[in-house]
């Protein structure tokens, strides 16, 4: 028991590091390349954050468990956006935030959920055409993200460049610190796990509070420090930028490998769902360029609605 305690401060300790020093590389990225946060924290740190789960998803496809690809990632957008960002805007709103620079990302998410939704309802799979499609998009989203980059840098947030900032080393002390969220939070919910299982908490109570939000550890971790150092664009950021990759990569990969079928559930619940709460944290920042606690209590409301039907159920 005592060296499950001691991994499982091992992975806090380690998710901690990581989060802390993953928020200040893509902040020096930021501003070394003259980019609005928010840019940052929707490409490369969540390119970073998201990559665990599209790695889980792959080797799923390879060992004939493609199906589960689908709940998870449509349950970690839920995740993402009603439990962090909602979490997030409730302490501290995000403000000044350029609309221009997730107005194309946001048309781009709903239209690509939509399209899935309504492939999902008619075949009730994602088959490896669909797959292959999701990963052109993938392509076309990241010209995208390249292409725009410039214009988008004219929105930048005022503040001194750091001019001995070296952009590859930043990029690959994010690479680490993505793969110190990752072996954090495996070592935090495995052992999490085994420490609720001897002080006897319920299997339906482990399956809703360490297992659900695993997979979003790294996500919530970000949102965190970015809101304690001050950047929160850099976390509303990254929640904008897994959500897509979570459509595009976590599903098109396993999709394009082997096909994956789609439960009832996730086209009527969740998949409706996500749409909804994305809807919910974009569309009044759309609007007034700022985000306001309401919206983060509305979303953490929709979740632990969420969490109660799913667990009644």
């Amino acid at each position: 028991m005592i060296k499950i305690v001691i991994l499982f401060i091992t992975g806090l300790i380690l998710i901690c590091l990581g989060g802390d020093r993953l928020v200040d590389a893509a902040v020096a990225i930021a501003k070394k390349m003259g980019i609005p946060q928010i840019v940052v924290g929707a490409t490369i740190v969540s390119i970073g954050t998201t990559l665990p789960e599209v790695l889980v998803s792959t080797t799923a496809a390879f060992d004939g468990s493609a199906a589960i690809a689908t709940g998870n990632a449509f349950g970690s957008i839920i995740c993402n956006t009603a439990l962090i960002a909602g979490l997030t805007q409730t302490i501290r709103p995000s403000k000044k935030i350029g609309a221009a620079s997730i107005r194309w990302r946001s048309i781009f998410f709903f239209a690509v959920l939509l399209a899935m939704n309504i492939y999902a309802y008619l075949t009730e799979q994602f088959n490896r055409p669909a797959g292959i499609v999701l990963l052109l998009l993938f392509a076309v989203y990241a010209y995208l993200n390249i292409r725009r980059a410039g214009a988008e840098g004219e929105g930048a947030e005022e503040g001194a460049a750091e001019e001995n900032v070296v952009v590859w080393k930043q990029l690959l002390i994010l690479v680490v610190c993505a793969g110190l969220l990752y072996v954090g939070a495996n070592l935090l919910v495995d052992n999490g796990i085994l420490i609720a299982e001897a002080l006897g908490v319920p299997e339906r109570v482990i399956a809703v509070t360490f297992i659900a939000l695993g997979t979003s550890l790294p996500e919530l971790v970000t949102s965190v420090v970015s809101i304690i150092k001050g950047y929160g664009n850099v976390g509303l950021g990254n929640i904008i930028g897994a959500n897509i990759l979570n459509m595009l990569l976590v599903i098109g990969i396993p999709a394009a490998i082997a096909g994956i079928p789609v439960e009832q559930s996730t086209i009527r619940v969740d998949m409706p769902l996500a749409f909804c709460v994305m809807a919910v944290l974009l569309i009044p920042i759309l609007i007034r360029k700022k985000s306001s606690r309401i919206q983060g209590i509305l979303l953490l409301a929709i979740y632990v609605a969420y969490c109660a039907v799913s667990f009644a159920g």
